[in-house]
């Protein structure tokens, strides 16, 4: 009886605080509460000593060198597990609980992140929290790092914390046009997955209080600290329903012993996954098209005598083959009576491999007489080393002193594939030609390294943390502290057949006129004071001062607020500022891309060739965001939280200033590249540059709720729910030099309708004895894109802005991708303490993209439409795990 009333209960308050929408859980998990934890949260103003202002602990800025229990429990980790956490994430208080924060704190668990069945952590996100997505592909190396985009800003907009540390960004820069273009952010897939203890992530601008890029969000992944125990685990899957993409990953971490007061926690993990292509049939080899279709570079029904080629032979749209091995050595030990040092390693080497577009057997005849598949490559090594001291009594302030340095390095190849220009009869050994090859003629290498870029990050902090009460009545805390930061990046050519006379097919090299080494220094200074003026009222101000040697100073304030009227209900705020000062990668990038009958060419903004089509020097983007929301639980165990949110950008830093045809041609030219003769549609090249195009506008709303009934006898059942609804309006284009708008209509798609207008997650967690099983449902909400319209469009039809519809810079077709609802079940089984197993799948029903007209599927190999962050395009995965503690 106890239990049908409180499911009533429950029923009834999701239907008042999220009319229309049934009950999910993002990332939480579910809900486990005890009466003591309850305590902790209805009386959240005063709760502890922490809250009023008397307890001293060490700086927050990083988890403590103390040695914790394992968290490798026998049963399932409930959201009322993380939840009991205390959070270092958005606060300079300590023993502060994500329910407690002044700001919207969530907490997702190592078990919540093995539950989703990914063995990628930026899809594991993904899979479990609301307000993270990820584009449905990446193209040319983009689709070798993975990338989180939060509340509709794009990657360079979350930052990226390990133990309270900024993390370092990639090197592997998003080049072409898209949601995640001049993308840049920190790879999460170079962490072990298995490392990790949990992740706080904050959804709130906090440029205040860790300087660039906090501006949609901050993901702060905190590490395993054990100085016991030993977990392995090995995962395998595949697209059953394709029959390919088939992955494994092995898995194994450990803690042991520092003597009598230190640890060190030693993790491991392996990770290997085949290509998953999706299937087409390429315009090019099918022998029919559409009258007055653009038949440029087509093979059957247009060469004489032409082989008989598979018209599924393009694998374009397709996930990377990928080998990575990571490493992470977490450890702490106490150095004197009140001093301790602490320390983390990680580091990663991955390769990975990336198909381009097939080639037919007219491109380079005498080398492939059937055609080629080129396939980008990647050798990358990443690497980052954090040392540092606490303490707990300097002049009566804890402190905190670290430094961290981190790099990610990229030698990007090419294989299978060849240097057209090299080939033909127009290459030249003579160096007065302008068809000169460094590397004679009659002949092309299979394999190129095209180029290779490092970034590296050299951060240096000193923190201060006091606790007192102002006039013995308010009490308060007080942090304060200074970093420099040394950012480098470099950009090494490629070897001169992946460059010279067009470069090589697939993915053209960088040439010496786009290498070089930049660096920058950046200052910054800090101070935050959290002030309870009264028993149930918490007060936060804070302000940071940075200087950029490239691109000046910035302040930046937060204010935040969180009043708990009673025991059941609170409310909470905050006003912010923030910026993203552009990345060294944005500033001086440049890349050339080659397709079978197209180019298009990245010019840095600071060229020459930039600057002939109106290009101006970058500067920082600004921020002022504003949160508002309720956290309540109507009865024990019963939480919900909803908060709003509007994030006004400004300067935002865009792809703009794109160009077709003859203009892209001189732009490319300027730059020192030459373009493939063969195949080549003139009204296909493109030349664009990295400008602060745009002042966009982000609306949202978050609600979460989750509880958990506990049957006697019958076991355990934990519901969560979770919704982002989500939307991002252009509230300015900026024009260039030359008088001509930024950003035409499909880039202001790219940045406004791309990401979800809403995503629910809804998960139940049902435990009995030693069985559990887990369900979830997510409903993915429309994405809208504005499409190129490409080969099989007439070209005899007009765009009404002018020129032709085909291949048209201002004329697009709008796409809607109709929502989508995946299901996710996983089944385990405990055969004791130490072993458990599951099987699960991931999208049972296979549900796939909606396919874009024929008309809008460049070369007919691209289905789907590859910019938008919604359905996946892998379809349904079957896997199994097994997990084995000692």
């Amino acid at each position: 009886m106890r239990v049908r009333r409180r499911f009533s209960l429950l029923v009834t308050t999701l239907c008042t605080v999220a009319p229309g929408f049934a009950a999910e859980a993002a990332t939480t998990t579910s809900g486990k509460h005890t009466v003591a934890r309850h305590h902790a949260v209805s009386h959240s103003g005063k709760t502890s000593a922490t809250r009023s202002g008397v307890r001293t602990a060490a700086p927050a800025t990083t988890a403590m060198p103390v040695v914790h229990k394992s968290s490798h429990k026998s049963g399932p980790v409930y959201a009322g597990d993380a939840e009991t956490i205390n959070v270092t994430t958005g606060t300079h208080s300590t023993n502060r609980k994500a329910r407690q924060s002044t700001s919207p704190v969530t907490v997702v668990s190592a078990a919540t992140l093995r539950r989703s069945g990914m063995v990628n952590l930026a899809d594991a996100l993904t899979r479990t929290y609301a307000s993270i997505n990820v584009q449905t592909m990446g193209a040319d190396s983009a689709a070798l790092t993975s990338s989180i985009q939060m509340r509709g800003l794009g990657p360079n907009e979350v930052l990226v914390l390990v133990d309270g540390k900024r993390r370092h960004n990639t090197a592997n820069i998003t080049a072409d046009a898209g949601p995640q273009f001049g993308s840049t952010g920190a790879d999460l897939n170079t962490i072990p997955a298995n490392a990790i203890d949990h992740i706080e992530v904050l959804e709130d601008g906090a440029a205040a209080m860790y300087g660039s890029d906090a501006i949609a969000g901050v993901v702060n992944i905190i590490t395993k600290k054990q100085d016991h125990g030993l977990h392995t685990s090995a995962q395998t899957g595949a697209n059953a329903y394709n029959g390919d993409g088939w992955q494994y990953q092995l898995n194994a971490d450990g803690g042991l012993k520092l003597g009598q007061d230190g640890y060190m926690h030693i993790s491991g993990q392996m990770y290997h996954t085949d290509h998953m292509v999706v299937g087409a049939h390429d315009h090019r080899l099918l022998g029919s098209w559409p009258t007055n279709a653009t038949t440029t570079g087509y093979y059957n029904g247009v060469v004489p005598g032409a082989m008989n080629v598979p018209n599924t032979s393009n694998k374009i749209m397709s996930t990377p083959e990928e080998t990575r091995e990571s490493l992470a050595i977490d450890f702490g030990k106490k150095i004197t009576e009140g001093i301790n040092f602490y320390g983390l390693i990680t580091y990663m080497h991955r390769h990975g491999e990336a198909y381009e577009n097939y080639r037919t057997p007219v491109i380079a005849p005498t080398m492939y007489p059937g055609g080629f598949s080129p396939l980008e490559t990647t050798e990358e090594n990443d690497y980052a080393a954090t040392l540092g001291l606490k303490g707990d009594n300097f002049l009566g302030f804890d402190w905190d002193l670290s430094t961290t340095y981190g790099a990610d390095g990229n030698k990007i190849g090419n294989k299978n594939t060849a240097n057209t220009g090299m080939l033909a009869s127009t290459c030249s050994t003579n160096p007065a030609s302008a068809y000169y090859s460094t590397d004679g003629c009659g002949w092309s290498p299979s394999s190129t390294r095209a180029e290779t870029y490092r970034m590296a990050q050299w951060t240096n902090n000193l923190d201060f943390r006091r606790n007192f009460n102002i006039g013995h009545v308010v009490p308060m805390t007080l942090a304060f502290g200074g970093e420099h930061r040394l950012e480098t990046y470099e950009i090494k050519a490629g070897t001169p057949p992946s460059y010279q006379l067009g470069g090589t097919q697939g993915y053209a090299g960088l040439g010496p006129n786009s290498a070089g080494n930049w660096s920058r220094d950046i200052w910054a200074g800090y101070v935050d004071g959290d002030f309870h003026p009264l028993k149930h009222w918490d007060l936060d101000f804070a302000g940071r001062f940075e200087h950029y040697t490239d691109v000046g100073n910035t302040e930046n304030g937060k204010v935040s607020s969180r009043y708990d009227i009673n025991r059941f209900i609170s409310v909470r705020g905050t006003i912010s500022t923030g910026f993203r000062a552009p990345t060294l990668a944005e500033q001086h990038y440049s890349a050339m891309n080659v397709d079978p009958t197209g180019a298009s060419g990245l010019l840095p903004v600071s060229s020459s060739a930039a600057k002939l089509l109106g290009a101006s020097a970058l500067k920082p983007e600004r921020s002022v965001s504003e949160s508002g929301g309720i956290v309540i639980e109507p009865v024990r165990g019963f939480h919900v939280e909803a908060d709003v949110y509007q994030i006004n950008l400004r300067d935002r830093i865009v792809g703009g200033g794109t160009v077709k045809g003859d203009a892209a041609v001189n732009a490319i030219e300027a730059m020192g590249y030459s373009l493939p003769l063969n195949s080549i549609n003139i009204q296909d090249v493109s030349a664009y540059y990295m400008t602060n195009g745009a002042s966009t506008r982000t609306q949202g709303l978050d609600i979460k709720a989750d509880y958990t009934f506990r049957f006697e006898n019958a076991g355990t059942l934990a519901l969560s729910m979770a919704l982002d609804l989500n939307r991002t309006r252009l509230h300015h284009n900026g024009t260039d030099n030359n008088g001509n708008p930024l950003l035409n209509a499909q880039n202001i798609g790219y940045i406004t309708t791309a990401y979800p207008r809403s995503k629910i997650i809804l998960n139940a967690l049902y435990t009995y004895r030693n069985w559990d099983f887990n369900v979830r449902q997510t409903r993915y909400g429309q994405t809208t894109s504005m499409l190129t319209y490409y080969d099989w469009t007439d070209k005899t039809l007009p765009c009404a802005s002018g020129g032709k519809l085909a291949y048209s810079n201002s004329c697009f077709a709008q796409f809607k991708n109709s929502p989508r609802w995946l299901t996710d079940i996983e089944i385990g089984y405990r055969f004791n303490r130490s072993w458990h197993m599951a099987v699960g799948v991931n999208n049972l029903l296979n549900v796939r993209p909606r396919r874009v007209p024929q008309i809008n599927n460049s070369r007919g190999a691209q289905i789907y439409d590859q910019f938008s962050l919604q359905v996946p395009m892998t379809g349904g995965y079957y896997y199994g795990r097994l997990d084995a503690s000692f």
